[in-house]
């Protein structure tokens, strides 16, 4: 297998140095190295010659007197640049109608080259949705598939934490440059991703803000990465419907979780199923839809040596206190139960700060998981309930 490296520096700079000149956006970018041939030929045009392409004049004289190139110098600093030439810029990638010209890279960029599934989802999931969501990515993730997402809120970031929690790698699209995190609450995520061997990366420039429109264009990254995109919950006006819509367009296997068909969030997924997406309850079901020769390439993580994350049993945990165990029993997976009502319903048997106390004790260990407004439910990834 040959050894993943980099371009020179200077290849890389004509590369990075198109897609960061004014006036040119990823589109114009593209065609006009396909114009003349390559990023170097660019450079080497005449500013007559880059002006008879069509792109705006102040476009061809930033590339003709070399501001572009100045630009790029600027860009690189502390990151890994990957043009579409380089054996670390994924491969699958390279399919889609539109791969980015480059792509900033944190991190450890030969993740980029294994085998990943996006999974993707709501902002404002259920406890249901985002603990299935860490589940599966814990789970896939140690059969040696990157999970890639999108570091949002939510769904992104349970899947994010299921992959480390299985000690996996895991892939952050982002919708912004490379050095700024969003949101901020991830930077803990984002450290963490780095730390397994993952990898942080954006087709945006470094410095690059949250604007809105630029979430949809990383979309097709997300899916145009990856062997197949799992919609864990989305709305029906979610942004979710574009990365799903990418996949289908891109020939990636599309899979779902079903949801309740009460739930605004199940609509996503239990269309996509209708539709004929592939139903999800347990890693299994998609390991079986994987090509031969993606089961064969992947490389499960090493296990950890204690205190790793356990998949759900079918049994409960026999080794808890009463206390602990008895609101444990009260609580459920895909339904939050306020500390008001568990006060209530214990009120016979424990007092209140005796309730206080188990539930910090359950939430340390990983078994409860507290929503906002005091709202409390039992941890997916540690519940007894089978599927």
């Amino acid at each position: 297998m040959p050894t993943l490296v980099a371009a020179p520096a200077t290849h890389l700079l004509e590369w990075l140095a198109i897609p960061l000149t004014q006036g040119l956006g990823p589109t114009k970018a593209r065609k006009l190295v396909e114009h003349f041939g390559s990023a170097k030929a660019v450079f080497h045009a005449s500013l007559t010659e880059l002006e008879s392409t069509g792109i705006q004049a102040v476009s061809a004289h930033s590339i003709a007197t070399g501001k572009s190139a100045e630009l790029a110098r600027d860009a690189t600093a502390g990151v890994t640049v990957l043009s579409g030439e380089d054996l670390c810029y994924p491969s699958r990638l390279k399919e889609i109608y539109d791969p980015p010209l480059v792509l900033y890279v944190r991190g450890n960029p030969e993740v980029l080259a294994q085998p990943g599934i996006a999974m993707v989802g709501t902002r404002h999931p259920t406890p249901y949705g985002s603990g299935m969501a860490e589940r599966l990515a814990c789970d896939l993730a140690a059969q040696g598939l990157v999970i890639i997402s999108g570091m949002a809120r939510g769904v992104d970031t349970a899947s994010h934490r299921g992959a480390i929690a299985a000690k996996g790698k895991t892939v952050a699209v982002f919708g912004t440059g490379v050095d700024v995190i969003y949101p901020k609450e991830n930077s803990r995520l984002s450290e963490q991703i780095l730390a397994l061997g993952g990898a942080l990366i954006s087709e945006f420039a470094m410095g690059m803000f949250a604007a809105p429109q630029n979430f949809p264009i990383r979309d097709r990254i997300l899916s145009g990465m990856s062997v197949g995109v799992l919609v864990v919950e989305a709305a029906e006006y979610s942004g979710t419907r574009i990365t799903a819509r990418c996949a289908l367009e891109q020939n990636r296997d599309v899979f779902a979780v079903p949801g309740n068909v009460t739930n605004k969030n199940s609509w996503g997924p239990n269309t996509l199923i209708k539709r004929g997406a592939k139903l999800i309850a347990t890693w299994e079901d998609v390991w079986e839809d994987l090509a031969a020769e993606v089961k064969l390439a992947l490389t499960p993580p090493p296990l950890p040596e204690s205190g790793g994350a356990s998949s759900a049993s079918l049994f409960p945990d026999e080794g808890l206190p009463p206390h602990e165990q008895r609101i444990l029993n009260l609580l459920q997976t895909d339904e939050a139960t306020h500390i008001d009502e568990l006060v209530e319903r214990l009120e016979t048997e424990m007092s209140s700060s005796e309730i206080f106390a188990a539930l910090f004790e359950l939430e340390l260990t990983g078994k409860v998981r507290q929503m906002p407004g005091k709202n409390f439910c039992e941890e997916l990834l540690n519940s007894a309930t089978s599927f």
